[in-house]
């Protein structure tokens, strides 16, 4: 027995042997018109039904293919259908290597440039638009942090991200870990991401961050205001994605305050074709206040998936979640009935008191939920279908300091459960077809988004304390708060509305040089009212300043138009565009007239460069926006609002990057804004807005490290953050000023195949520095961190 079986192995293996001799292989490599690997893309067999895609070096294969003659297809969204005959050999490798020709270059998202992944100069996005157009050929101005950048300065924080974005200024942090910046004097929150609704009223990780992208000026048209939620702009969170390969990494980072941080990524291909992608990320993070008290302590999970289904269908999946407990960071408004000028640097106000016990917690939880569907319909036309919920769920205490005179201070603090959540379902259709000699690249889309808001909450004072001379035994405690619990207001309702909006955009080619773009938006804003959980009412007609909280609808229209003409082909290009931007507004005045959407409407014009194959890059824009229909006080009836209030923002930005050798790069920006009040109520006419930071900012980072000999990857960065005096008030009769501030930052790191070694150090000088929020800023500050790579 034993000998029939052994002698049946070995003409299992004769033949199995024999088999793989007669047979042969196919691989290639697919790469940009610049030379540069093209990763995912998908590529097919067609006489064997077999699908790959290509991986980080480009690079496909198919393996034990019998001899014969065969056709591979290669197809990616905005590419043409390519399909190349190849015969197959015995024992031979048969290769079909593509390269992209200059009709079609741009490419949508699940297909990435690989090649130029270390270059902190590349620009092109495919979300700035919802089109594939180039950096060049887009006029609109954007800004972009990649994950090398983050990386190299040890960036981890949103706050440190946007340090590289030209007038982001100092980040405002609200209670929970929400981040706010500036931009083009307004307010200006990361709620995008992946091009679509991704607001958390949380704190968001770094961990599962590919880049920033900062689009600048009002983005309605192609956003909505739900994302675009700023007439400044708005920031775009980029999430990592799957890749054809087999890899991670695993990195701690640990200094000052008992700073300790964990994240990991790994990522594999789950199935033998390598067309089904896992990714996940992950990171926990854990660091006490500079302050007397405060903590922060988090969670985060990023698990991302990927699927060519076919070659013409592709899937991507992913999700955010993460789960944080700590106590709120300072927020003080100061007394202003005193109507005096004063800085909060000649305040007394402690820099390093919080006031408040560490018992006084907030818990979150956000969880982001993202599916792509992308089907190529023709050579011409392709489907994106996209889902997005957010949700946030906010716990415990969030707390402020209200001035009460001069020197004393109560502490207002909220207790109870806020939730928000968000759906967003959207549909486009992409497009890249010839009218006559005419090329158009389009995006037709509808939009629709929910929102709903739950509060049952209840704000309380504490007690009134002196801030300059404060009694060793004061803090603010979760027993202090109890007793005090009937005393306090609550908030307990519900609301919701719902968004229904189709746009579309096209950009026209006049000639290879001069192109238009033409944008529409109609929206269809549907408020269901609030409702009062205590009454069981649904809140309407008026309250306090004509205002109401009742159902009510409105629709707007959108526009975006721009001109672009490049001046050297593919190296500098001119352009202008006129952007509009508009909120709903609820209410009528005291005749009774419903208020119409506030709008923005922003005229920009500059010039875009891109020299040297890639190694300078820039911008320098003037822009004007000026916005109507802004709500003031009545003049005749105090009880009511009138809708002519108008306010005006103007400027100039720079923002360079470049890389003119090897292993140095250079980025610098300045912004410059004057904003003001042109129409509104006497008390800020003519004044620049309190909440649009300082008139004149400036960053820049410069680094340097070896590409070759034994010590490639050693290098060291230095930059830093400049601002002008800004202001927390600004009224006629009482002014708070934010003084200037100059914060600089330096790194070390030694980054090589296997591993990755950093120091950091931020605010080198322990600058005194506080957001519009008056929110101290922390001294100087050590990071290490250490890398392993697999």
């Amino acid at each position: 027995m034993l000998k029939r079986l052994i002698f049946l192995s070995l003409i299992l293996s004769y033949f199995s042997s024999y088999a793989q001799t007669k047979t042969g292989s196919i691989s290639g490599i697919i790469t940009s018109v610049d030379d540069e690997p093209l990763e995912l893309v998908s590529v097919s067999l067609l006489e064997l039904n077999k699908n790959t895609t290509t991986d980080i070096k480009g690079n496909f294969n198919f393996s034990q293919i019998a001899p014969g003659n065969y056709i591979v297809k290669i197809q990616m969204l905005g590419l043409k259908e390519q399909q190349i005959p190849i015969e197959v050999k015995e024992g031979e490798d048969s290769p079909v290597n593509y390269k992209l020709s200059k009709e079609n270059i741009q490419l949508l998202q699940e297909v990435r440039i690989a090649g130029n992944n270390s270059k902190v100069t590349r620009k092109e996005s495919p979300y700035v638009a919802k089109l594939p157009i180039k950096y060049l050929e887009n006029p609109q101005v954007y800004n972009i942090v990649p994950k090398e950048l983050i990386n190299q300065q040890m960036a981890v924080d949103l706050g440190s991200v946007s340090k590289n974005v030209p007038g982001a200024g100092i980040p405002m942090i609200a209670n929970q870990g929400r981040v706010t910046f500036r931009s083009r004097g307004f307010d200006t929150e990361p709620n995008a991401r992946n091009g679509v609704a991704g607001a958390a009223f949380s704190f968001l990780d770094n961990a599962n961050l590919e880049r920033i992208e900062a689009i600048k000026g009002p983005s309605t048209t192609l956003f909505g205001t739900q994302v675009s939620s700023s007439y400044g702009g708005l920031y775009n969170r980029v999430t990592k994605k799957p890749y054809n390969g087999t890899g991670g990494e695993v990195s701690y980072t640990g200094g000052s305050w008992n700073f300790n941080r964990l994240t990991f990524d790994t990522n594999t291909p789950i199935n033998p074709d390598k067309t089904a992608l896992l990714r996940l990320n992950g990171a926990t993070t854990f660091e006490k206040s500079f302050q007397d008290n405060g903590f922060t302590n988090s969670l985060a999970l990023a698990p991302s998936f990927s699927y060519q289904i076919n070659d013409r269908l592709s899937l991507l999946l992913d999700v955010e979640f993460g789960i944080a407990k700590g106590t709120s960071v300072v927020r003080f408004n100061p007394y202003t009935k005193s109507n005096k000028i004063q800085s909060i640097a000649d305040m007394n106000f402690p820099y390093n008191k919080t006031f408040l016990g560490d018992d006084i917690t907030y818990s979150t939880q956000m969880m982001n939920i993202f599916g792509q569907l992308n089907y190529k319909i023709s050579s011409s036309w392709t489907s994106q279908t996209i889902f997005s919920r957010a949700r946030s769920t906010i716990n415990g205490y969030i707390t402020a300091l209200n001035g009460r005179s001069d020197t004393t201070l109560q502490p207002s603090v909220i207790v109870g459960n806020t939730n928000f959540i968000a759906t967003n379902l959207q549909q486009n259709f992409i497009g890249d077809f010839y009218i006559g000699k005419f090329r158009n690249r389009m995006v037709v889309g509808l939009d629709y988004y929910n929102n709903f808001n739950n509060f049952d909450r209840v704000t309380v004072n504490a007690p009134v304390v002196n801030f300059v001379n404060t009694p060793k035994d004061y803090r603010v405690t979760r027993d202090m708060l109890d007793t005090l619990a009937n005393t306090g207001t609550p908030r307990k309702e519900k609301s919701s509305d719902n968004t229904y909006a189709a746009y579309v955009s096209d950009v026209f080619d006049i000639t290879d040089r001069l192109k238009v773009m033409a944008s529409l938006r109609v929206d269809n804003f549907h408020y269901n009212g609030v409702y009062n959980i205590l009454t069981g009412e649904t809140a309407g007609g008026l309250s306090v300043s004509g205002l109401q909280a009742g159902p009510y609808t409105q629709t707007a229209l959108s526009h975006k138009s721009g001109l672009i003409y490049e001046v050297l082909k593919d190296k500098v290009s001119l352009f202008g565009n006129y952007l509009n931007g508009f909120f709903n507004i609820s209410g009528v005045d005291k005749n009774g007239n419903n208020f119409i959407p506030q709008k923005g409407n922003q005229l920009e014009f500059g010039a875009k460069a891109d020299l040297f194959n890639h190694k300078l890059v820039g911008t320098i824009s003037y822009y004007d926006i000026k916005v109507d229909h802004v709500l003031r006080t009545d003049p005749d009836d105090a009880n009511f609002s009138i809708q002519d209030g108008s306010q005006y923002s103007k400027g100039v930005e720079i923002d360079i990057t470049a890389n003119p050798i090897a292993g140095l790069t250079i980025i610098a920006g300045y912004a410059y804004n004057d904003s003001k009040f042109t129409k509104s109520d006497a008390s800020v006419l003519n004044l620049r807005p309190a909440a649009s930071g300082p008139q004149n900012m400036y960053n820049f980072w410069v680094s340097y490290a070896l590409t070759k000999g034994k010590f490639s990857g050693l290098g060291a960065g230095f930059g830093g953050n400049i601002g002008s005096m800004s202001y927390q008030t600004n009224t006629q009769t009482a002014k708070v000023i934010i003084p200037s501030y100059k914060m600089f930052d330096a790194s070390v790191f030694y980054d090589r195949p296997k591993y990755r070694l950093g120091l950091k150090i931020d605010n080198i000088t322990s600058e005194r520095a506080w957001s519009v929020r008056l929110t101290p800023q922390a001294p100087i500050r050590f990071l290490a961190s250490l890398a392993l790579k697999f």
